[in-house]
């Protein structure tokens, strides 16, 4: 895997993590409950980094990501992500979630609508 980017930014009053791997068009990968980016894409990052930038997140109380004192819900790691992507200056992405992140995607696509 080609990291090119890994890192955290303040969003939503926790510390989020992100990796962004690859170039090309900008592809969201979004974690299943209980997991992380490092863990539920591994087998993904290296097979799509040569034809999308993958940024990999990880969502609240998840991975490298702090814990926040707040109910999780799909409709906050929405939020979360929405403003990740802005501080990260992405405008226009593809997602794919699945389980969890695919609610979470669908939450999302329910905030731009």
């Amino acid at each position: 895997m080609n990291l090119v980017v890994k890192g955290y930014k303040k969003i939503n009053g926790i510390k989020m993590y992100y990796e962004i791997y690859g170039s090309g068009k900008p592809l969201v990968l979004i974690h299943g409950g209980a997991g992380s980016i490092r863990f539920d894409f591994k087998e993904i990052i290296p097979r799509l980094e040569n034809q999308f930038q993958l940024i990999g997140i990880d969502l609240q109380n998840h991975g490298m990501t702090e814990h926040r004192n707040i109910p999780e819900t799909f409709e906050q790691d929405a939020k979360d992500v929405a403003a990740l992507l802005k501080e990260i200056n992405i405008g226009k992405a593809s997602f794919w979630g699945f389980s969890n992140g695919g609610n979470t995607v669908m939450q999302i696509a329910h905030l731009f609508s």
